[in-house]
């Protein structure tokens, strides 16, 4: 039960500190210079994920002091808040997509990270909503949302502080992968939670499911940008 009471009973604190962790990834490439971004995309984009940041602690927080009505209260605005983090995201996507005259392997790459991240989102949210009236589902489920977050924050992260490390990672049309260390994250975390949820509940119900689903994300962004039919999906998406 001490590790029950870590996980659940205290889980906002890991928000905060995810949150911490995204602050600090973006640091230098948006809140230092947040006078001299290119467009208002940035920053909507941007105001929305740290809504949904700020959500993810504070209905845990919320629960945990019994104060249920403002928890649901504060959900109902998430059915618009998740709406405008996919809109905001793709938006910057087709922005920063206009750019170029032709598509790569590279760009193929990029469209697979960003759009089937919002995929692997919006199935873990509409899982959390559907299961709202079982709260111990429900909460694994939005639990489990932060997780397509993750590399946008650790690929910055490699990038500015730890640049020696890609190159051990997997290439690209000889550009390194960054995302790949955050998968790993991911994937490490979600079994562990696996093991965990069956060793102390026999529930197999959410975090194998995920795990799997993100591992089908991760095979995608690594994979994709050499199928036909990806291709053709980001080719119209660029011509829109």
């Amino acid at each position: 039960m001490k590790l029950e009471a870590a996980l659940w009973q205290r889980s906002y604190l890991y928000f905060v500190l995810f949150f911490l962790l995204a602050i600090f990834g973006f640091w230098l490439t948006y809140f230092t210079r947040i006078f001299e971004q290119e467009s208002y995309r940035m920053h909507l984009h941007g105001l929305a994920l740290m809504l949904w940041c700020l959500m993810l602690i504070v209905q845990p927080y919320l629960i945990r002091s019994k104060k249920n009505r403002l928890h649901k209260s504060i959900g109902k605005f998430s059915y618009f808040l998740v709406p405008l983090m996919l809109f905001s995201t793709l938006d910057l996507l087709k922005f920063k997509m206009d750019k170029n005259t032709v598509l790569d392997s590279l760009d193929y790459h990029f469209i697979a990270l960003v759009v089937n991240a919002l995929i692997a989102f919006v199935l873990f949210y509409g899982l959390a909503i559907f299961y709202r009236k079982q709260t111990t589902v429900h909460a694994r489920y939005m639990v489990c949302t932060a997780f397509p977050m993750l590399t946008p924050i650790t690929d910055r992260i490699i990038h500015i502080h730890f640049p020696s490390l890609l190159a051990y990672l997997p290439q690209i049309d000889g550009h390194p992968i960054a995302p790949v260390f955050g998968f790993a994250v991911v994937d490490l975390i979600l079994l562990g939670l696996s093991i965990w949820d069956w060793r102390s509940h026999r529930r197999w119900n959410v975090f194998p499911l995920v795990l799997l689903l993100m591992l089908a994300y991760h095979y995608s962004v690594l994979n994709f940008h050499g199928f036909s039919f990806w291709q053709s999906f980001c080719n119209w998406f660029f011509k829109l």
